[in-house]
């Protein structure tokens, strides 16, 4: 084992053989790293004041791997709930990263390790009802946006609302990603996936395409006339622009739809990039007929069971049920001595 690579190697691993995104990669290497120095200080090979840095990272060896019991795991996932207030879903979370971790340190990296993951239980995520926009809230959402990038920022939201797009998914289109009707999607674990887009969506790309074109032929111009070859010669692929006309980030996207979410007298704290998703997925489900094999194809989930959590009644829909059961009038109709 190269102790000081630990966490790159088994971050290369994660990325080229599983196919995970950077970002649960990262956050797999960050649970580990909050698991080593958890270990690290109760086997006493490190104070709880010092940081956790390389040379921390260099005492992880087979040697200490082998030391961890179940018990130790269990009593990590319990300092993450009590100390750090961690809840179902983050420790969840964590556990996954641990167990992967001892499979690729045993499987893949030959390690003589006792697998003290065998037994560990998975903990139990509380299965709450996704928070959502309404129609009439999403439409009120559509109509608040304005100014300079509005072709731009409703095309942007627009594709939330019908495609139920991730952000990075949104943020790293390219315009080739457009073929005719279809949005072509490169999700998570760069799983890719077609998505055929509405009126609506095929409508606000057509308004934002030229504006689009526009902006790329100011800064070619801008370019040339400065003489900067290396720009110039550089076309922006992606197909939402920042106003330098560089590739949007995650960031900008979030600030804007903060934005027009407040704009159009919205909770802000309760809606967030991520909602417009819940809102895409609900909507599709309660007004478009969809089936829930479906649905988990166009939100690009690998299980269906992640899917099912749109599958939620509200509670009018269940008053409605109650009251056109054929039973409900018997007593208006059978009037009894």
């Amino acid at each position: 084992m190269e102790e000081n690579n630990i966490l790159q190697n088994y971050g290369d691993y994660l990325l080229s053989v599983k196919g995970y995104s950077q970002n649960t990669i990262r956050s797999y290497q960050n649970d580990l790293k909050l698991f080593f120095n958890y270990i690290l200080i109760r086997f006493g090979e490190k104070k709880k004041e010092d940081p956790f840095d390389d040379k921390a990272l260099s005492l992880i060896s087979p040697t200490l791997l082998s030391k961890v019991k179940l018990v130790d795991i269990y009593a990590f996932l319990s300092y993450c709930a009590s100390e750090l207030h961690n809840g179902d879903t983050t420790r969840k979370r964590r556990t996954a990263a641990i167990r992967s971790f001892y499979h690729f340190e045993i499987v893949v990296m030959q390690e003589h390790l006792e697998d003290p993951t065998q037994n560990l239980e998975i903990p139990k995520a509380k299965k709450r009802d996704p928070i959502y926009l309404t129609l009439d809230e999403a439409l009120s959402l559509l109509n608040a946006v304005e100014g300079k990038n509005k072709e731009r920022d409703l095309a942007i939201i627009t594709l939330f609302l019908n495609c139920g797009l991730r952000l990075s998914e949104l943020t790293n289109l390219r315009v080739e990603d457009i073929q005719d009707e279809t949005l072509h999607i490169v999700g998570k674990g760069n799983k890719e996936r077609d998505i055929m887009m509405n009126d609506a969506c095929i409508d606000a790309l057509n308004n934002y395409l030229p504006i689009r074109q526009q902006q790329i032929n100011k800064i070619k111009a801008k370019s040339e006339d400065e003489k900067d070859k290396d720009n110039s010669s550089k076309e922006e692929t992606h197909l939402f622009l920042s106003n330098r006309g560089k590739g949007i980030s995650n960031r900008m996207v979030e600030t804007m739809v903060n934005k027009y979410i407040k704009k159009a007298g919205l909770d802000s704290e309760k809606f967030t990039v991520h909602k417009l998703r819940h809102t895409a997925a609900t909507l599709m489900y309660k007004y478009g007929n969809i089936d829930i094999r479906t649905l988990q194809k166009v939100l690009g989930h690998e299980n269906v069971s992640t899917t099912e959590i749109y599958t939620h009644i509200e509670d009018d829909d269940v008053r409605n049920a109650v009251y056109k059961n054929p039973l409900s009038n018997y007593f208006k109709n059978h009037v009894h001595s």
